[in-house]
C-alpha cells in the first residue's frame, strides 16, 4: 500500500512502489488531466506537484511519493466552482491549441508563481521547459504575465 495525500486527501493505494506516479494516476486512480507525452520526462505534459514542487511523473516512482502531498491539475483551483488564476488567465488569453500539453504547462506555470510572483521572460524561459507541440509559446508568456498581475492586484485588493 501507498499512502500520501492527493488534491487535498489522504489515500491509500495499492500498487507497485515502481509503477510511474504518471500511470499510478491515471489508470488506478482515473485522474486523467495528467497526460502521457514522451515518457522520459522530457516534455512535461505529465507535470503535477510534489510537495510543491513542479515535477514529471513519468519519472516519479509510485513508492516514493509515500507520506507525500500530490497536487494534480484535477486538483488545482480552490474549490469546484472556481479556477485557479493561471487556469482563468489560459482562458482569457486563448492559450490552448490543441490543448493536449496544457495540463502538464498550466501546473509548471502555478509551481513557477508560487515561488516567484513575478517572473521575467528571462526566468520563465529557464522555468517552463515543457513542449507545446502546436507552439503557443508567445500566448503562454502572455498568460503567465497576466496570471502575476492578477494575482497582484488582487492581493493588493486584501
Amino acid at each position: 500500500m501507498i499512502a500520501f495525500r492527493l488534491n487535498g486527501r489522504d489515500i491509500e493505494v495499492d500498487a507497485p512502489p515502481e509503477m510511474p506516479l504518471l500511470w499510478l494516476l491515471r489508470d488506478v486512480l482515473g485522474l486523467t488531466g495528467t497526460k502521457y507525452g514522451c515518457g522520459i520526462a522530457q516534455c512535461g505534459a505529465c507535470t503535477v506537484h510534489l510537495d510543491g514542487s513542479a515535477v514529471r511523473s513519468c519519472a516519479i516512482a509510485s513508492g516514493s511519493v509515500a507520506g507525500r502531498e500530490v497536487l494534480t491539475i484535477e486538483g488545482l483551483a480552490p474549490d469546484a466552482h472556481s479556477l485557479h488564476g493561471v487556469q482563468q488567465a489560459w482562458i482569457d488569453e486563448q492559450v490552448p491549441q490543441c490543448g493536449y500539453c496544457q495540463p502538464g504547462m498550466i501546473m509548471a506555470v502555478a509551481a513557477l508563481l508560487t515561488e516567484n510572483p513575478n517572473p521575467d521572460d528571462e526566468l520563465i524561459d529557464r522555468r517552463i521547459t515543457n513542449i507545446c507541440r502546436c507552439g503557443t509559446y508567445p500566448r503562454v508568456r502572455k498568460a503567465i504575465h497576466r496570471a502575476a498581475r492578477q494575482a497582484a492586484e488582487a492581493a493588493a485588493e486584501t
